[in-house]
């Protein structure tokens, strides 16, 4: 006879799944974003105004639901957390948003999604010395994640350095005129273009250490979020200014695809996507966050040639799938490292378990091992 489940154990598998609902959630959004983009580019959107742009949507909608959902868990500001934040303002919303931005220029949509998969392995690497993410070279699942990230780093370089015949797609657009167009274009510059890329997921990547070292001082998602957004339009505008001081014309404003792709980053990829990831990386940790990128990928890759009429070559599609390997690998040994925590926790006697379950009380679980502990205090 099949044991009917209970209300408790739903709602137990419905918490441990939602860490991964949500970065699903998070790719398919990140995924409608290089489309969405590389279209407004093609019709001569300025990649500077366009993150100005974006970050201001973002912290206009988002500002008024951080300051009534949280005025009663937002901690006080202080000088460290403020520095902070404005670092991360300048990482991500800025650096890394214009470098992508400008790289996806030199290339397409389909390969700055696929180049970004290398972010994944810069956030272990960075999140491994800084003692975030725990590394035993003697053990299997330890060697597993240093080897996936030397993989994905090597797809990388396929997809940079390796070219071939088009892959014609069911979906695509055959569109030889188009095709033509697009190898004789002095605008495409793969290595340029991959080179910004990289350049934009180092900045990402620290953004996304600095934001989970941020939220163990300042656990307030919403109030982070909108923060980190209004600092960007601010640095942004200073740059934006610096840049093109003489060229006034590109803050007009027109409901056009430009506008469109400012208000869909500035919702889904800003806002949302700052918030969800930062509300995951309390529970799961950093790498968790970024885990996920290859079913952007593949998103991308499925919606690339049927909406931008681009091209996918051999070259390409093989460092894509070197990339993934690589990726799956670091996720391999990451399942590994939970499975042994697990089994650990599970030997430590009642009274250490409870005092672990005192110390989660007070800092922010990065893993599943912790949540479990304290869902058993409550119990008790």
């Amino acid at each position: 006879m099949s044991k009917i489940p209970t209300k408790a154990s739903c709602l137990e598998m419905y918490n441990t799944a939602k860490p991964y609902l949500g970065v699903i959630l998070l790719q398919f959004g990140y995924a409608g974003m290089p489309i969405i983009a590389k279209s407004a580019i093609n019709q001569g959107m300025n990649i500077y105004t366009y993150t100005v742009y974006r970050n201001a949507i973002a912290a206009l909608i988002f500002a008024p639901f951080a300051v009534f959902l949280e005025r009663k868990v937002r901690p006080g500001m202080t000088a460290s957390i403020f520095w902070k934040i404005l670092l991360m303002g300048l990482l991500e919303p800025v650096l890394d948003q214009n470098l992508y931005y400008t790289g996806m220029k030199y290339t397409s949509a389909t390969f700055t999604s696929a180049m970004c998969n290398i972010l994944p392995a810069i956030t272990f690497v960075m999140a491994w010395i800084l003692r975030l993410e725990k590394v035993n070279i003697k053990r299997l699942h330890s060697q597993a994640k240093v080897l996936g990230t030397l993989v994905t780093v090597g797809g990388a370089m396929i997809m940079t350095v390796v070219s071939g015949p088009a892959i014609g797609l069911p979906w695509s657009k055959h569109d030889q005129s188009t095709t033509e167009a697009d190898a004789t274009d002095p605008q495409q510059d793969s290595i340029k273009g991959a080179l910004m890329i990289t350049a934009g997921c180092l900045c990402w990547a620290c953004f996304i250490i600095l934001q989970a070292i941020t939220l163990k001082s300042y656990p307030a998602e919403l109030s982070l979020t909108a923060l980190l957004c209004m600092m960007g339009t601010i640095q942004g505008i200073i740059l934006t200014i610096v840049v093109e001081k003489d060229n006034m014309a590109i803050w007009a404003i027109h409901w056009d695809t430009k506008f469109q792709a400012a208000l869909y980053g500035g919702i889904v990829c800003a806002g949302a996507g700052y918030y969800i990831s930062g509300v995951i990386m309390r529970q799961r940790g950093p790498v968790f966050v970024t885990s996920f990128g290859p079913l952007s990928m593949v998103i991308v890759a499925i919606l690339g040639p049927f909406m931008l009429s681009e091209q996918l070559v051999l070259g390409r599609a093989i460092g894509a799938i070197v990339i993934v390997i690589g990726l799956y690998l670091v996720l391999w040994g990451k399942s590994k490292d939970q499975c042994s925590l697990e089994s650990d926790s599970e030997l430590l006697p009642v009274d250490q378990v409870k005092a672990n379950a005192n110390i989660d009380a007070k800092i922010p679980v990065h893993d599943h091992v912790s949540s479990k502990v304290a869902a058993s205090c409550e119990a008790v």
